[in-house]
């Protein structure tokens, strides 16, 4: 999903389109990315499935942290390492002192970067969460994820809707701590799958839609990716549907009748960490032809192009991530 996204993120400039070509490009790039918003609020989820169990709340806090920041520290400075060197050589980006801390600072140093923080800082509040998690009542955790939902999902929409503005100190609860309790308190949850798939459907549709809106008729409020955002209440319940449909699936899927796309499966599952460092690499590459063959939205019909890039962009980065770790010394640093 995630890979997908950025496929349709894409630059290009609309000079030289006709009306048609843009409009193809223009609903292509939309449907897509309403497909698959709800890559990272999944990871999150399903990261606080694994990590808030009530079983490992005693677990040394220097211990949880120390196992597992430090295999993100080091492919964290690896592939910032490398990006640095991408964006100078390939975007002709200046790298001055100024310039490497600030982007440290404020997201790391590529576009992608963003989400490490974001997981390390789930990681910093792990152990709290688990001693909520392990002795509070599933009443006090469904209040503090309504609240969350209500905070992250309905007052934006509200203060859209009606142009009222309501104080954020009403509710100090925002971010994605929500999809991360979410991800453990709904282990168990049975709903059925005719609803489930209606919920996806409907919050797909209002993504579109939104998005829609907001290009066209009511451009002028200035927040076009406002029905896109990650916490926005149609991809939140996008995202839940999506998890509880997925939490239905055997957990040994794809299971022993189709040995090959278990290995597959497992190999790439063994691999995210690092496919996700360095799929953009790949894809810019790609995009920009510079191996002598362009996979682009400017050379391809994005309908096409935008799935076609996906693949071979995951088989890609997927290959050089096996060979890299082939070689002992990159076999830690990648990830």
């Amino acid at each position: 999903m995630v890979l997908m996204y950025h496929a349709t993120t894409e630059p290009y400039s609309a000079a030289g389109m006709s009306a048609g070509q843009y409009s193809v490009l223009w609903w292509s790039t939309t449907v897509y990315q309403s497909l698959v918003l709800m890559g990272v609020p999944l990871f999150v989820m399903l990261s606080g499935a694994l990590l808030l169990q009530p079983s490992k709340v005693n677990e040394p806090i220097r211990v949880f942290l120390k196992k597992r920041l430090s295999r993100i520290a080091i492919a964290f400075l690896f592939w910032s390492i490398i990006y640095f060197a991408w964006d100078s050589l390939v975007n002709h980006t200046t790298l001055t002192a100024n310039y490497v801390i600030q982007k440290f600072l404020s997201g790391g140093a590529y576009y992608q970067f963003w989400f490490i923080y974001l997981i390390m800082g789930l990681y910093l509040i792990t152990p709290i969460l688990r001693i909520l998690i392990a002795y509070a009542d599933r009443r006090i955790l469904r209040y503090l994820i309504v609240l969350w939902f209500i905070a992250v999902g309905l007052i934006p929409l509200f203060h859209l809707i009606t142009g009222f503005g309501v104080d954020t100190n009403l509710f100090v609860l925002g971010g994605y701590i929500g999809y991360f309790i979410m991800g453990f308190f709904l282990i168990g949850v049975e709903v059925k799958s005719k609803t489930l798939w209606r919920l996806l459907f409907a919050s797909v549709i209002w993504t579109i839609i939104g998005l829609l809106l907001m290009a066209y008729p009511f451009h002028y409020l200035g927040q076009y990716y406002f029905f896109a955002f990650t916490t926005s209440a149609n991809i939140i319940l996008a995202t839940v549907a999506v998890y509880m449909l997925l939490s239905k699936r055997p957990r040994d899927w794809p299971g022993n009748k189709n040995p090959w796309l278990t290995r597959l499966v497992q190999t790439i599952s063994a691999n995210t960490l690092p496919i996700f460092f360095i799929h953009v690499i790949v894809l810019e590459t790609l995009n920009k032809g510079l191996l002598g063959v362009k996979i682009s939205v400017m050379t391809i019909n994005p309908i096409v192009e935008i799935p076609l890039v996906t693949v071979a962009v995951l088989f890609l980065s997927l290959g050089v991530v096996l060979l890299a770790k082939k070689v002992p010394v990159l076999r830690t640093l990648v990830g």
